[in-house]
């Protein structure tokens, strides 16, 4: 790299881009971008003059070329100016000559880079990193990004999600009758996918729209937003994950689908606070801008019977001459550390739900590597409990409208569906009896999440509350391995001790708020409630 020494460019023209200005270097005198390398340091230059002082600086380490045309690319850069009303990153626009000029700076730039990597990255403090790995890189293994990105990257992935009508519908209304909050704004499309979101700010009369897309649906993205010009004019995709990639402004908008099942599978949650952090203005929009967890005991015997039968082939004695039931006990315990993906009939949970609530504006990101739920309901039947229902659902606080999306049981389906629990040991409770326990997610680098369940049945009648616990089931599960059973709800049957007016509904039950032990759980009052949080 010091043998290199420097490298130059004749430009057509090169313009700095700002939020609120953008100015040009003359056209009149020839413009250089000119590479040079002194103490192991590189620096990319744009002047007027091949040898000039003063021009733009870019440090090629940190900084992105992305290309916009033939003869046309955009280098972001981190902005040296440490006031924090000014702590937006820079961007350069290049006009080259010709196609073959714009090649040769690409390939030079990429080589100068790369070159830094080898080298070692010199940070501010003076202290050399050998290693450029992401945050997002660190959390995660590179078996399971290379699968996650790889998933995403796929049409027919994306085909699936955008015709969940309940999802995009409520993203599309959320946008189009919020225009008041997008008209003239800088949006930040996280985790972009097709680039559907984006499209629907831009028609939501956007200034202009980041898509930043890491997976190759980021080509994708670049084909349909450059099939409707009217409104690609005005957007921008930026292929890189959230963590790394540099833009050239700061966002009054960000606007993401970063839910799992359960909300927060895959982790992109992390993600979605991240950009908040890196990219959002002082009190800028987050659509959505709040999620919550909800939870309730269940009684479903069908689905119990169903998992408990899988196991059933182990217990064959003699399965070709060779006995299976040593591992028996093993396949029983490992169905049952399957969460189940399904939708089922809401009449099944037999007590009111309580929420768990997730400020996006608010939270950090290291809350979400742990998340404790504690948990506790009365029973509104006399059953058997097995286990615990949770679905989700998130706001979009428009100025103009709210509006909810919501995965509860009894709602519009959705192809997140719901998700349960199952315990191996079911409960038996009467009508009126506490249940209390923890839910429990400790997050891990398969981007997914272990689940740690706990239910417990306190003494009832005269003298429980001197008495303990009578009954208490635990399981452990892998939200990244779910059973996706996802039937349509099974037909609800009378029990022959059970009248039509016992069968629940969370908003027939209350529960007084000196019932509850945590502020974070909130009663519902109504499942597919779009009312206030209070």
């Amino acid at each position: 790299m010091e043998q290199k020494h420097k490298q130059e460019f004749a430009l057509a023209s090169a313009t700095e881009l700002s939020s609120s200005s953008a100015s040009a270097l003359t056209q009149s005198s020839p413009v250089f971008a000119r590479f040079s390398a002194r103490n192991g340091l590189v620096e990319l230059r744009f002047s007027e003059q091949s040898e000039a002082i003063g021009g733009y600086n870019v440090d090629p380490c940190t900084a992105q070329l992305l290309k916009l045309g033939p003869v046309q690319s955009v280098c972001i850069s981190k902005d040296s100016d440490t006031n924090e009303e000014k702590s937006y990153s820079r961007g350069i626009t290049i006009q080259f000559r010709d196609e073959e000029e714009s090649r040769a700076f690409h390939c030079a730039f990429e080589q100068w880079k790369t070159e830094v990597k080898d080298q070692g990255t010199h940070l501010p403090n003076g202290d050399v990193s050998g290693s450029l790995k992401s945050k997002f890189d660190d959390k995660v293994e590179p078996s399971s990004a290379k699968m996650y990105f790889h998933y995403y990257g796929q049409l027919l992935h994306q085909q699936n999600m955008l015709q969940d009508y309940v999802r995009t519908g409520t993203y599309y209304a959320a946008v189009i009758e919020n225009r008041a909050d997008f008209i003239g704004r800088v949006v930040v499309d996280v985790g972009a996918g097709s680039g559907i979101l984006s499209l629907f700010a831009a028609q939501a009369g956007a200034k202009h729209v980041y898509a930043v897309e890491a997976s190759e649906m980021a080509e994708y993205a670049r084909k349909l937003i450059a099939g409707n010009p009217s409104l690609g004019e005005r957007i921008t995709v930026i292929k890189g994950k959230v963590e790394e990639v540099e833009l050239p402004e700061k966002a009054d908008i960000l606007i993401s689908e970063p839910m799992g099942t359960l909300l927060v599978n895959e982790r992109m949650l992390e993600t979605y606070v991240i950009a908040r952090d890196r990219f959002l203005v002082p009190m800028g929009k987050m659509f959505p801008s709040v999620g919550r967890i909800h939870m309730a005991p269940f009684s479903d015997e069908y689905l119990f019977v169903e998992i408990a039968n899988k196991a059933l082939f182990w217990q064959q004695q003699n399965y070709y001459g060779v006995d299976l039931t040593p591992l028996y006990g093993s396949a029983f315990h490992g169905y049952f550390s399957q969460p189940v993906v399904d939708a089922f009939d809401p009449r099944l949970l037999v007590a009111p739900a309580v929420s768990h609530v997730i400020d996006f504006k608010k939270t950090k990101e290291e809350n979400l590597y742990e998340i404790d739920i504690p948990l506790k309901f009365i029973s509104s039947v006399g059953t058997r409990v097995h286990g615990l229902a949770c679905w989700f659902d998130v706001l979009f606080d428009g100025s103009t409208v709210q509006r909810w999306l919501t995965t509860a049981p009894g709602a519009p389906t959705t192809h997140w569906y719901q998700l349960r629990c199952v315990l191996s040991q079911p409960l038996y409770v009467m009508a009126g009896q506490e249940i209390t326990g923890q839910l429990r997610m400790i997050a891990h680098s398969a981007q997914s999440y272990t689940i740690y369940l706990t239910l417990s049945v306190k003494m009832w009648g005269p003298g429980a509350d001197q008495g303990g616990i009578l009954q208490t089931s635990s399981c452990k599960l892998d939200l990244k391995e779910p059973y996706y059973r996802m039937s349509q709800p099974q037909p609800y049957v009378l029990t022959q001790d059970q009248q039509p007016h016992q069968l629940m509904h969370s908003q027939d039950i209350p529960i007084q708020a000196d019932d509850l032990e945590e502020p974070e759980l909130i009663q519902l009052q109504s499942q597919c409630s779009g009312a206030q949080l209070q």
